[in-house]
C-alpha cells in the first residue's frame, strides 16, 4: 500500500514547506519555504528525515490527518495538545501511528505555526526544485484542503530522541538589525527610535511580510525609488512611516526604502509572533551617518 495521510480537517491554514527555492528572484519568484528553520529541521530530525525534507505548516494548530499505513510523526513549533490513535501523545517528540489512525492537533496557547513532520516527508510534486507553497506568486503545491491525499515518502532513518524545548513563547523579543541600503534616507532620530521604541505586531502581517504598529520614522530625503531588490528580513519602510519585516513569500523588489535587513538567525522568530505581541530591534552593527541634507 503506498504511503500517504488524508486530510480531515485543515484549521486556519496548512501549508508544505521545505527550505525554499532560493535563486529563482530574477524571475520574480520569491525564496519562500518554512518560516521557522529550526522547528521544522528538528521536526525532521525526530522521525529520522533529513533536514531538507518536506513538512506541514500549520497556523494556529487544527489539523486533523488520517495514516494509510504505519509511520512516524512528530510535532513541533507552537506548542500545543496532541492525540494520536485516539490517545493522547508528548508534543516535541517522536509519536508512532499505526495504519487509520488520527494525529489531532489542538490549538496552541502561544506561537503561532506547528511543524508536522512524516517519516519521508511530504512527497507532492517539486516546482522550480522545492516543495514549498509560496502564498504571493502562488508558485508550487496549492494550499492543503479537507479531503487531500498527500503522498509520504518512504521512511529513510530511524527516529531520534526529543532535543532540547521547542520554542513558541515569544516574550520580550529582541530581533538584530544589520544596516539597510537607504540607512541614509533616514533622519538621525528615525535610526534611533527604530532601535529604542517598542513595535507592536499588527493583525495584518502573514508570510509576506510583518507589519508593524509603533513610532513612525521620518525621512531625511524626499521623493521615492525606482523600483530595487529586495531580500529577506528586509525592514522596508512606506509611505506611513511604520517599518515592515519582509518574510519568506516577501516581493523580489520595492519601490520604498529598506532602512535595515534582520539578522538571519533572528528571523525564525518572526513565525511564531501573534497580532499583539511586542518586539524591539537592535542594531548589530550602526549605520552609517550622513551629516549633511540630501535634497
Amino acid at each position: 500500500m503506498s504511503r500517504s495521510v488524508e486530510v480531515l480537517r485543515t484549521g486556519a491554514s496548512v501549508l508544505v514547506q521545505d527550505d525554499g527555492r532560493p535563486g529563482h528572484a530574477h524571475l520574480g519568484v520569491p525564496r519562500s519555504g518554512w518560516l521557522d528553520p529550526d522547528d521544522a529541521r528538528r521536526a525532521n530530525r525526530l522521525v529520522g528525515n533529513p533536514d531538507d525534507q518536506a513538512v506541514l505548516e500549520c497556523l494556529l494548530g487544527g489539523l486533523r490527518l488520517r495514516t494509510t499505513t504505519a509511520m512516524t510523526v512528530a510535532v513541533t513549533g507552537a506548542v500545543c495538545s496532541l492525540t494520536a490513535g485516539g490517545r493522547a501523545v508528548a508534543f516535541g517528540e517522536p509519536v508512532s501511528l499505526a495504519g487509520g489512525d488520527e494525529l489531532v492537533l489542538g490549538t496552541p496557547v502561544s506561537g503561532l505555526r506547528c511543524y508536522v513532520a512524516l517519516a519521508g516527508g511530504v512527497a507532492v510534486a517539486p516546482v522550480l526544485g522545492s516543495r514549498s507553497t509560496d502564498t504571493l506568486s502562488g508558485v508550487g503545491p496549492p494550499r492543503v484542503q479537507v479531503g487531500d491525499v498527500l503522498p509520504v515518502g518512504p521512511a529513510v532513518g530511524d527516529p531520534s530522541p526529543a532535543e532540547g524545548v521547542t520554542r513558541s513563547r515569544q516574550d520580550g523579543v529582541v530581533l538584530g538589525l544589520w544596516p539597510g541600503p537607504r540607512a541614509d534616507w533616514f533622519a538621525d532620530a528615525a535610526l534611533a527610535t527604530l532601535t529604542t521604541a517598542t513595535y507592536v505586531v499588527d493583525a495584518d502581517s502573514d508570510r509576506v511580510g510583518l507589519r508593524l504598529d509603533g513610532p513612525s520614522l521620518e525621512r531625511r530625503r524626499a521623493g521615492e525609488l525606482p523600483s530595487e531588490g529586495i531580500v529577506l528580513g528586509a525592514v522596508q519602510v512606506p509611505a506611513d512611516g511604520r517599518p515592515l519585516v519582509f518574510l519568506r513569500d516577501h516581493p523580489t523588489t520595492g519601490g520604498y526604502p529598506v532602512v535595515a535587513v534582520v539578522d538571519v538567525a533572528d528571523l525564525g522568530r518572526c513565525a511564531q509572533l501573534r497580532p499583539g505581541d511586542e518586539i524591539t530591534f537592535r542594531w548589530r552593527a550602526a549605520p552609517r551617518r550622513v551629516s549633511a541634507e540630501v535634497g
